[in-house]
C-alpha cells in the first residue's frame, strides 16, 4: 500500500498518509519508556493491549483501560485541588545579557512558531507583577491552542525579568524573581533586541513574537522599533483594535451608516485607545476620508482632561490626536459639547460612564454606541444594565468583561456582546503562521476585525450582540485564519512556497486535534526500522 510524506513534526517522529485508508499514521523509532515519556507519544493508561504490546510498553502501565474523556476528568480533579497558579515557560532575566541564545537550546522543543513574551510591567487591572507575570504569557497561548488550534508543543511563553516597581513583592520572602527596581534605558534596550534576534535566528523569521502587558512608555516603541524587522505585534495595542472595531463594525450594521460618519470619544488615551483609533482611522480612509478628515473625528480624554493642542507634557502618541479645542477636564462636559455618536472606555476607571452620560448620549443619538472595554468587570465603565435601562433599549453595548443578560421591564431581553482579545489574536496568530508571513502590517488587523464583524448574524444584532458566541471561537479563529492567509497571499505578504490552492484546507491540516487515536496493529509494510505510532487527524 502506498505511503506520502505529510510533515515531519520532530526529529524521531514522521508523518505518513496511507492511501486507501483515509488515516495518516506516524512513525517513530521510540519504544518502551521513551514512548511513555514523551508527551507528544503518550496517551497514559489510554493505550489499547494491542498498541502496549506492539510498542513494548505492555507492563510500563497499570492494567486498567482508561478512555481519554475519563483521563480528562481525572486532570480537572487533579487541577481544581491546585491552591497556586501553574507557572511554567522559560525565564530570561536582564543579568543573561549575551546568553539568551544559550537559554533558548534549553527549552526542550525545537520547532517553535509562536512567542508570547512580556515583562510583566503593567499586568491588565493588577498593575507591576513582576516574575509573577508569566501566567500572562502561558495563559495567552494556552488560548492559541483551545481558540486557534496552534499545537502546544509548537508554542513558547517567556517572562523577561528585569525587576520590578512592586514594594510588597520585593520585600515578599517567597517573591520568585529578581529584587531589586526595573532596570530601564540602554541595558532594557539591549535586552529587547537580543532576545528578537536569539529568537528570530533559533527559530525563524516567521516565528511569531507577541508583546503583552509592557508598559506604555515601552509598548508602542518597541512595537514601532521591531514591527517592520521582525514578525511580531502587540496584543494591547492591536489585537484590542481589531476586537473593538470588529464590534463597532458590527454596530453599523445596526445604525446603518459608514464608520466615517460617526465622531467618536475614547475615555483612555492608553495602548488600547491608540489601538483602537488607528484602526478606526484605517477603516475611514477605506471609505474615502483624508487623514485629517479621519483625526478630527477621535476626541481622547486621559486623567488630564480634553487632549487639546498646546496642553503640556503631551506623548508623541497623544499629540497626533490633540484637537484644536478649548481645555476641558470633565468628561460629562466633553460628552455634552461634542455630541459623539460612540464612547469607548479604556481607561479602567469604574463607572466613567455615568447615568448623566448614558442618558445624553441617547438625547443625541437614536442608536448610541457605549463600548465599556476596561478589564476586569469592577473597572467597567458602566455595566450592561445601566446601558439599556438609561437608554431604554436603544445603545448598542459591548464590555471587555462578561455580563449577564438583561431584561427590560418592557419584556426585551438583550445579551451584551464582550469584546475579548480572544476573538482575535488565536486566528490571526494562525494565519500568520500558517502562511509564514513576516512582517503584520495593520491591514491583518483590520482584516481580521472585518472577518469577525461578517460573523454575526442578524439574529445576534437583534439580541444585542456584536460578536458571535464565544461557544463558535474555535470556527471563528478558522475563519480568520483564512481572510488572513487569502490576504497574505493575494497582496504577496506570504512567504510559504508553494501557494496552497485550498488556503482552508491547508489551515485546517495545521491544526491541532486533544483527540486520541489508534495505533495501527495490522500488517501493513511499514517503513524500515519504524515502529507505528498513533494515527493522527489532520
Amino acid at each position: 500500500m502506498a505511503h506520502s510524506l505529510v510533515r515531519r513534526e520532530s526529529v524521531e517522529t514522521e508523518m505518513h498518509r496511507v492511501e486507501g485508508t483515509g488515516k495518516t499514521f506516524a512513525y517513530t523509532k521510540k519504544r518502551g519508556y521513551d514512548v511513555t515519556r514523551n508527551p507528544h507519544l503518550n496517551k497514559g493508561m489510554a493505550f489499547s493491549l494491542e498498541e502496549r504490546q506492539q510498542l513494548g510498553i505492555h507492563g510500563l502501565l497499570p492494567p486498567c483501560f482508561i478512555s481519554q474523556d475519563v483521563q480528562l476528568l481525572r486532570v480537572l480533579r487533579n487541577y481544581d485541588r491546585k491552591k497556586d497558579d501553574l507557572d511554567r515557560g522559560l525565564f530570561i532575566t536582564i543579568h543573561d545579557r549575551g546568553h539568551i541564545a544559550s537559554l533558548l537550546q534549553n527549552w526542550p522543543e525545537k520547532d517553535i512558531r509562536a512567542v508570547c513574551v512580556t515583562d510583566g510591567e503593567r499586568i491588565l487591572g493588577l498593575g507591576d507583577l513582576g516574575c509573577h507575570g508569566m501566567g500572562i504569557p502561558v495563559g495567552k497561548l494556552a488560548l492559541y491552542t483551545a481558540c486557534g488550534g496552534m499545537p502546544p508543543q509548537q508554542c513558547l511563553p517567556v517572562m523577561l525579568d528585569v525587576g520590578t516597581e512592586n514594594e510588597t513583592l520585593l520585600k515578599d520572602p517567597l517573591y520568585i524573581g529578581l529584587r531589586h527596581k526595573r532596570v530601564r534605558g540602554q541595558a532594557y534596550d539591549h535586552l529587547l533586541d537580543e532576545f528578537m534576534k536569539a529568537v528570530s535566528d533559533r527559530y525563524g523569521m516567521d516565528c511569531l513574537i507577541q508583546f503583552e502587558d509592557f508598559a506604555n512608555v515601552n509598548a508602542f516603541r518597541l512595537l514601532s522599533k521591531y514591527r517592520n524587522k521582525y514578525c511580531t505585534f502587540n496584543d494591547d495595542i492591536q489585537g484590542t483594535a481589531a476586537v473593538a472595531v470588529a464590534g463597532l463594525l458590527a454596530a453599523l450594521r445596526i445604525t446603518k451608516s459608514k464608520m466615517c460618519n460617526h465622531t467618536v470619544v475614547f475615555q483612555g488615551a492608553g495602548e488600547a485607545a491608540m489601538g483602537i483609533a488607528e484602526l478606526i482611522i484605517m477603516a475611514m480612509a477605506k471609505e474615502g476620508l483624508t487623514e485629517e478628515e479621519c483625526l478630527k473625528k477621535i476626541w481622547m480624554v486621559d486623567s488630564k482632561g480634553l487632549i487639546v493642542k498646546g496642553r503640556d507634557h503631551l506623548t508623541h502618541e497623544k499629540k497626533r490626536f490633540a484637537q484644536e479645542h478649548p481645555q476641558m477636564k470633565n468628561l460629562e462636559d466633553v460628552v455634552r459639547k461634542l455630541k459623539p455618536t460612540a464612547i469607548i472606555g479604556v481607561a479602567a476607571v469604574a463607572g466613567a460612564f455615568s447615568e448623566q452620560i448614558i442618558r445624553d448620549m441617547a438625547s443625541f443619538n437614536e442608536r448610541p454606541i457605549i463600548f465599556a472595554l476596561s478589564n476586569p468587570t469592577s473597572k467597567a465603565e458602566c455595566t450592561a444594565e445601566q446601558c439599556y435601562v438609561f437608554t431604554e433599549g436603544r445603545g448598542i453595548f459591548a464590555s471587555g468583561s462578561p455580563f449577564d443578560p438583561v431584561t427590560l421591564p418592557d419584556g426585551r431581553t438583550f445579551y451584551p456582546g464582550q469584546g475579548n482579545n480572544a476573538y482575535i489574536f488565536p486566528g490571526v496568530g494562525l494565519g500568520i503562521t500558517a502562511c509564514a508571513i513576516r512582517h503584520i502590517s495593520d491591514e491583518i488587523f483590520l482584516t481580521a476585525a472585518e472577518a469577525l464583524a461578517q460573523l454575526v448574524t442578524e439574529k445576534d444584532l437583534a439580541e444585542g450582540r456584536l460578536y458571535p458566541p464565544l461557544s463558535s471561537i474555535k470556527d471563528v479563529s478558522l475563519k480568520l485564519a483564512v481572510k488572513i492567509t487569502e490576504y497574505a497571499f493575494e497582496h504577496h505578504l506570504a512567504t510559504l512556497c508553494p501557494e496552497p490552492s485550498d488556503k482552508q484546507a491547508h489551515v485546517q491540516s495545521l491544526t491541532y486535534s486533544t483527540d486520541y487515536e489508534e495505533f495501527a496493529v495490522d500488517s501493513y509494510h511499514w517503513p524500515e526500522d519504524s515502529v507505528t505510532m498513533q494515527s493522527c487527524k489532520l
